[in-house]
Order: C-alpha cells, then structure tokens, then sequence
C-alpha cells in the first residue's frame, strides 16, 4: 500500500471535479498559472489587434509636392486616413508645391531617415525632371521607393467655349488659327506638359504652353475659360466632368477608361504616340532602415485594397497596382530611358 506525503496530510483540501483532493497550495499554484495564462493572453490579443508594434513617430507628414486640388493632393488625402489607422498614430497631408514638384521632392529628400516623412510622389519629379533641371538631389538616388498608389491616363481636354467637340476638330481649329490658343499645365516637365509639346510637334501647331505651379491652379483656368485647354489626369477631373464647364475629347490610355466609358482613346483616334500614363506613389529619404520601409510598405497595400478607397481609384480610374517595395523600385528603373527620350523626342524645355 502507497503512502501519503505528510505535508499533504497535514493541509486542509478539498475535492475537485475529478474527485481529487486539493491542498491550499495546490490551489495557490493553480492561481498563479491562472494568472500568468491571461496576461500571455492578453499579450497575444494586443499583438492580433495592432499586428505589430507601435509606428515608431507620432506624428507622419506625407508631403504633397504640389498645390491643392491635384491628383497627388486627391491621393494622398485618400491615403492618409487609412495609413493613420494602419500605423496606430497621426498623419497629415502637407502640401509643399513649386518648382513643378522638385521643393517637395527635394525636402522629402532631406528629411530625416525615421519613416515620418513620405514623399507623395509621381513621374514628374522622380523621373522627368532630371532630364530638364539642374537638381540638387538625384530623386532615384536620395530617396527609397515604398509603393506605387496609382495608374492614370491623362485626359485632353477643352473649355466648352472652345467650338470643338473632337480631337481633329481641335487641331483643325489650332491650325487655322495659329498663336491664338495655349494649354496648361502643372508644371514644365510634367506628362500633361509633354503631351501637349508632342502634339504640338507631330502636327506642327502653333499654340503657346502655360506652366502652372500644380496641376489645381491649371485646371482652376481652363474651368474658367482663362486658357482654353490642356491635358489633365482623370483623377484630377472627374469630378468637373459634369460641370458643364469642360469637354473632354479623347484619353491617353492603352484602353478607354472606366470612369468615361464614352471618351474616346487617342490610339482609338489614330494617335498611337499618345499612349502613356500618370504614376504615384510613396516615398522615403534612402537611408531610412528597410524594417519601415517594409512596414509603410504593407500599410500602404492594405489600405489600398480596402472596399471604399479601391472603389475611390477605381472611379478615378486607376487599376490595382499593389507589390512589395522591389517590385516598384524595379518598375521606375525600367521608367527612366521611357521618359528621357519621351522629353528628347518633345522638344520640351524648362518655361
């Protein structure tokens, strides 16, 4: 026959469910464990809830290199509600316009490496500009890629004074009538500058370019009737569409857009140079640690597939262009000789 451990004998118990008899310090123990469980627990819901730990800045700034009223303006304060609720702190859109986007550029440039300052970004000032100003920084050089936000074609479009309801009856009007009429645009260098200064060229017109300090500003004066047309993305003018204010006569995407379904292509028209896109997307100053570029990263994806704001680009006319940090640095290297002969070829020069 067994024998009993005295101290147990010793000890006042009680029986459990099983039938066993348990002493003070077996229920002590049994506390204890309890105890440590839940704050394991509690441990791992917090990490379910946030995902990771904390964004290390309490406050981010994306930088919108250009005024109020543009598509990097539209998309980066698409972009910011969802990235505050992704990183669990506080972001603001700080619009810092000039230079056709080389102040904000550069400033973002300059920043301080700790993921608090991104960059609102787009072809015009990582890619273009270096082929037509003498820049402090190297955008492809100073600066890290995060992810690309958005895809747009560019729209070419009139003040509805302009007595023409197609492409060939603009160019038409623009030849019968040389010195007459101009187009805006955001900025020199920007792609709705280059389009113009293409078309001007493949069909030798006599019409005057007038820059703007953002894409807001210019389509502000075509709405007015100030300048009588220009090209202008999508994104920055769908919700004028149906203003009465504009035309538009034709889009520079490979197909026609799902926001206009009615609006022609210029390669439908017979324009097959005319097929480019207006990229966007964030960035960092290089020297920021790969840890948060890969955490801005993953916020950016998620909040672009979110329901409300993929539906937003959708409308805009953009398509998905979610991927990893790579996968975008990748894209813009193959970008650079595209638009380096696209500004040869255009003849376009600083205004």
């Amino acid at each position: 026959m067994g024998t009993t451990p005295c101290n147990a004998l010793a000890q006042p118990g009680r029986l459990n469910k099983s039938g066993i008899q348990e002493t003070n310090d077996m229920r002590a123990f049994k506390k204890k464990a309890s105890a440590l469980a839940m704050g394991v627990g509690l441990a791992l819901t917090g990490l379910g809830a946030f995902g990771q730990t904390a964004y290390p800045c309490p406050l981010v700034k994306i930088i919108s290199p250009y005024p109020p009223g543009g598509t990097t303006d539209i998309l980066s304060r698409l972009l910011a509600p969802g990235l505050a609720k992704e990183l669990g702190t506080t972001v603001i859109v700080e619009n810092k316009g000039g230079a056709s986007s080389n102040i904000g550029t550069e400033f973002v440039a300059n920043a301080a490496s700790d993921g608090c300052t991104i960059l609102l970004g787009n072809n015009t000032g990582i890619v273009i500009n270096r082929n037509l100003y003498k820049l402090r920084i190297d955008p492809v050089k100073n600066l890290a890629a995060v992810g690309e936000v958005a895809s747009v074609p560019l729209v070419l479009y009139v003040n509805t004074s302009v007595p023409a309801t197609s492409v060939n009856q603009l160019l038409e009007l623009i030849k019968n009538n040389p010195g007459k009429y101009s187009y805006a645009s955001g900025g020199s260098g920007s792609p709705q500058h280059l389009m113009g200064e293409l078309l001007k060229l493949e069909k030798q017109l006599d019409i005057a370019h007038i820059p703007y300090r953002g894409q807001g500003p210019a389509l502000a004066d075509v709405l007015s009737g100030q300048v009588p047309l220009a090209f202008e993305t999508t994104t920055a003018i769908a919700a004028q569409l149906n203003s009465g204010r504009i035309r538009a006569l034709a889009t520079t995407g490979a197909v026609r857009s799902k926001g206009m379904p009615d609006v022609p292509t210029m390669k439908e028209l017979g324009y097959p140079s005319f097929v480019i896109e207006n990229w966007y997307g964030v960035f960092v100053p290089s020297k920021t640690p790969s840890h948060l570029i890969k955490r801005l990263n993953q916020a950016v994806n998620k909040v672009l597939k979110s329901a409300d704001v993929a539906a937003s680009l959708s409308k805009l006319g953009s398509s998905d262009v979610t991927g990893t940090a790579e996968q975008f640095t990748q894209f813009i290297a193959k970008e650079l000789p595209y638009w380096e002969s696209l500004v040869k070829r255009s003849g376009a020069t600083v205004d």
